[in-house]
């Protein structure tokens, strides 16, 4: 193996690269993961908010692929996090070390195949999901027109793109519009496919085998692991951000569900067979079936469930025979769509049918959907000892590992507890930032405690008051989507006099909203769990973090009462174990998305009485940064007009240059992000608006002249243009 220099070297000049400093629990870190490495065990690092931490791992697991010619993988839970490392973060670093090292190390994104464009598909090799999306673009109906628009966009950018993957695209698209460019895993024709050679999703794949460090997320890496699809190089490090998401996070890759509507989808696709026929004559059944079951856990399966079940799952295996190609003969995309469909029909019902120990079965009625029946583990510890684990040394690193002095908990979720376990250790590298002297914990304790029918009166005036005092500037994070959506309306009605936008998640992709918040101080962003952890907006633009109430997990989550009630069958404490622990990790999370630098300023406040009255408030508070602590009202309201009255300028997340082939951006792409003087301006994709050309858009509108009119003149793209015109609630004349 060639020599490579001395780590801290490395290190040093990696950071100096980035425009950092040189952090004591950094450089622990760092040393702590190249240990790990030369002794084959693994390693779970708490390391606070401000340590440097994915440097930290980055330089040692750059030193170990150039020294022994193996990649490291390094998986994310957030797509922020993996954005933030893949666009900021490794190019200058291998810019840096390329002089150590005698050449640039490289880099690649690994994504799952449906966040990439498919070639066949946008070449009609597919049928699409929707088969009229562009046949109404000229009628009343604009949800249909916007589609239309939407997938004329999608195509114009594919000629344009050289990565294909969708998070390149801003301003983004809805869900329903990609679907009609996109295939997943199950649907791919894989090496029979026509145009195999220009595919994204392969090309990006055959770059990620000679690359040094390969980006990913928790749901490949396990899906990889766990199903042996080996779409990840061999490695022999496993770098795991966030890790105190994993198990949710390989728990929910491996749910599966059942409706009605899968079903009757299923038979539509699979044609006109007699098999097929059967299927579709067990939708009603299996609908009927559930609709009588009430939401909840099933302790055991309705014998009426267990016949219907046992339709459906021989139906499908019969029209799976009946899909079939004969041998050697090629299967077109529509064939393949229909082999996906049944396929997981068969394989969810049958694995309800199967009734394994760990396994728990559960009802749910969506409004759109009905009736949903879903299955997963209760645990998945031994999945991850057995799959993730073995063959690799794996470093797990978060903000929030050690519950209550000790790493036993999160350890024991993945495997590293018990007869069998592997070594591992336990390292707390701490935080560098003074946070009683950077930060206020307020608890509204006036407030009633939360009840179940969303927010008082009382909450709204108390969002109101604060948001008021911090001048926007303010992240909201709700325990519900229907708590985030009904406070942004509220928010819109009661802020409008103040000029303070409010955006909700759901209206865009999320780094488009986080993007748009962060370069406009006069803004809000409401959400829910993902806004919750991998948010980073530094600076100025994120002064105050509302927290609506503790995030408990439902009591009648049928996962988190099925554990629950293990851990007390064994004479634990189920409700500290499993509710109490999930909302300290949630709150630590969701609170940590304030003090992000060592100048950052403001206040956290939570609207739940109960973190200072209830027996388990203890617990909860220990789980937090510690921040100075207040009920005081008036004090908190004045803390923040004064913040917001001395803020400097706000500090924009950059957003996504173009990419090539693998993910990593295009040489100039990663331009920096310009920034708009006045907080009542906004950016978009890049572009900082002013006060004039704002008055320049609202006075084209006006006369009717056409966005593309508008673009000429305001010499601006048109995607730019639209994506101001609908942060101002503009409409563009018909």
């Amino acid at each position: 193996m060639p020599a490579t220099p001395e780590l801290d070297a490395l290190l040093h000049a990696a950071v100096t690269a980035v425009g950092g400093t040189e952090r004591p629990g950094q450089v622990t870190m760092a040393h702590a993961v190249e240990r790990a490495v030369e002794r084959e065990e693994h390693l779970l690092v708490q390391a606070g908010t401000g340590t440097g931490k994915s440097l930290a791992y980055l330089v040692p697991a750059i030193a170990h692929a150039v020294r022994t010619g193996k990649p490291a993988v390094v998986a994310t839970a957030t797509l922020a996090l993996q954005a933030q490392i893949v666009d900021r973060d490794l190019p200058r670093i291998a810019d840096a070390l390329a002089p150590l090292l005698g050449r640039r190390p490289t880099f690649a994104l690994v994504k799952g195949r449906s966040n990439y464009l498919c070639e066949h598909k946008l070449v009609g090799g597919f049928p699409d999901d929707d088969e009229d999306a562009l046949l109404s673009m000229g009628s009343v109906d604009r949800e249909r027109s916007r589609l239309g628009d939407e997938v004329v966009r999608l195509r114009e950018w594919a000629d344009l793109t050289e990565s294909g993957d969708r998070d390149e695209l801003v301003p983004g698209v809805s869900n329903r519009a990609w679907r009609q460019v996109s295939v997943t895993s199950h649907e791919c024709l894989g090496s029979r496919c026509p145009v195999v050679a220009d595919c994204f999703v392969e090309r990006s794949r055959e770059a990620a085998k000679e690359v040094d460090v390969i980006v990913t997320n928790h749901s490949f890496m396990a899906i990889d692991a766990f199903e042996g699809r080996f779409m990840l190089p061999e490695h022999d490090l496993l770098v795991i951000d966030e890790a105190h998401e994993l198990t949710d996070r390989i728990t929910s890759t491996i749910t599966d569900e059942l409706t009605s509507g899968s079903v009757s989808v299923a038979a539509r696709k699979a044609g006109r067979g007699e098999a097929a026929g059967r299927l579709g004559d067990t939708v009603d059944l299996l609908a009927d079936a559930l609709a009588d079951l009430p939401e909840g856990k099933l302790t055991a399966l309705p014998e009426r469930l267990v016949t219907t079940l046992q339709l459906v799952r021989d139906a499908a295996r019969d029209a799976l025979s009946e899909l079939k190609p004969e041998k050697g003969a090629e299967v077109d995309g529509a064939r393949q769509v229909a082999l996906a469909a049944v396929d997981e029909v068969h394989d969810n019902a049958a694995r309800v049918l199967e009734e394994r120990d760990l396994d728990v079965v559960w009802v749910t009625h969506d409004q759109r959907r009905g009736a949903v029946l879903r299955v997963a583990p209760m645990s998945v510890a031994m999945l991850v000892r057995d799959k993730i684990f073995s063959d690799r040394t794996v470093v797990l690193t978060s903000a929030t590992l050690e519950l209550g002095g000790s790493f036993d908990s999160v350890a024991g979720t993945i495997g590293l507890r018990g007869a069998g376990s592997p070594a591992w250790e336990g390292l707390d590298v701490g935080s560098p930032f003074d946070y009683p002297q950077q930060a206020i914990a307020y608890v509204a304790q006036h407030l009633p405690p939360p009840g179940r029918d969303g927010a008082s009166p009382q909450v709204f005036d108390e969002i109101e008051a604060l948001v008021r005092a911090a001048g926007g500037r303010t992240l909201g994070l709700f325990s519900s989507r229907r708590a985030a959506e009904a406070a942004a309306e509220e928010m819109r009605r009661r802020l409008a006099d103040d000029d303070i936008r409010v955006l909700c998640q759901g209206e865009d992709q999320m780094p488009t909203l986080v993007r748009d918040f962060a370069s406009d101080a006069r803004s809000c962003l409401f959400g829910t769990m993902s806004l919750w952890q991998g948010v980073d907006v530094p600076g100025s633009a994120c002064q105050l973090v509302i927290i609506d109430r503790i995030p408990f997990p439902r009591p009648d989550d049928p996962l988190s009462s099925a554990r629950t009630e293990a851990i007390s069958r064994m004479g634990g404490n189920g409700f500290m174990a499993v509710s109490a622990t999930h909302a300290a990790l949630r709150l630590a999370q969701g609170a940590g998305r304030l003090v992000r630098r060592g100048d950052d300023r403001g206040v956290v406040a939570f609207l739940d009485s109960r973190m200072i009255t209830a027996r388990y408030a203890g617990f909860l508070q220990r789980s937090l940064p510690p921040f100075w602590p207040t009920t005081d009202r008036a004090l908190v309201l004045k803390a923040l007009e004064r913040l917001d009255a001395t803020a400097p300028d706000v500090v924009p997340v950059a957003a996504p240059g173009a990419r090539g082939i693998g993910g990593a951006p295009l040489e100039g792409a990663a331009a920096t992000v310009p920034v708009a003087r006045s907080p009542r301006t906004a950016v978009t994709g890049g572009h900082a608006w002013t006060d004039e050309q704002d008055a320049e858009l609202r006075d084209g509108l006006d006369a009717g002249v056409t966005l593309t009119e508008l673009a000429e003149h305001l010499d601006l793209a048109p995607d730019l243009v639209t994506a101001r015109i609908n942060q101002l609630g503009l409409e563009v004349p018909v």
